[in-house]
């Protein structure tokens, strides 16, 4: 069974049935051939914030896309950090050298005087 897909506009009108002609969830539900707990939930989601209820499909409500983003932010800065990371524990193991020089260099190096 393909699960079925509803418009903003009809579950706006689903909701405007309920809440504005008093028509209960269980009645509306039958005469629109939809679940009443899916109806009761379009109801919820529209009194919470009408203006954002039922984004669509691949919409993302304000919040949904702060958050998106700052999921990638903090995976891109992970990223840098274990770079840093990396040059740091590099830059350890070469602390003996004297300007890049290892230690075997130095002992060929010309004499000044």
């Amino acid at each position: 069974m393909k699960r079925r897909k509803f418009s903003r506009e009809f579950k706006i009108e689903a909701v405007k049935l309920v809440r504005e002609r008093g028509v209960s969830v269980a009645q509306a539900g039958r005469d629109l051939d939809v679940h009443e707990n899916v109806l009761r939930k379009w109801v919820k989601e529209f009194g919470s914030d009408p203006v954002q209820a039922f984004p669509g499909h691949g919409q993302m409500k304000p919040e949904q896309r702060e958050i998106e983003r700052l999921r990638r932010e903090v995976a891109k800065l992970k990223a840098e950090r274990d770079i840093l990371k990396c040059g740091t524990s590099l830059k350890s193991e070469n602390s003996s050298s004297t300007f890049g020089l290892q230690s075997h260099d130095i002992s060929r190096a010309p004499e000044t005087n």
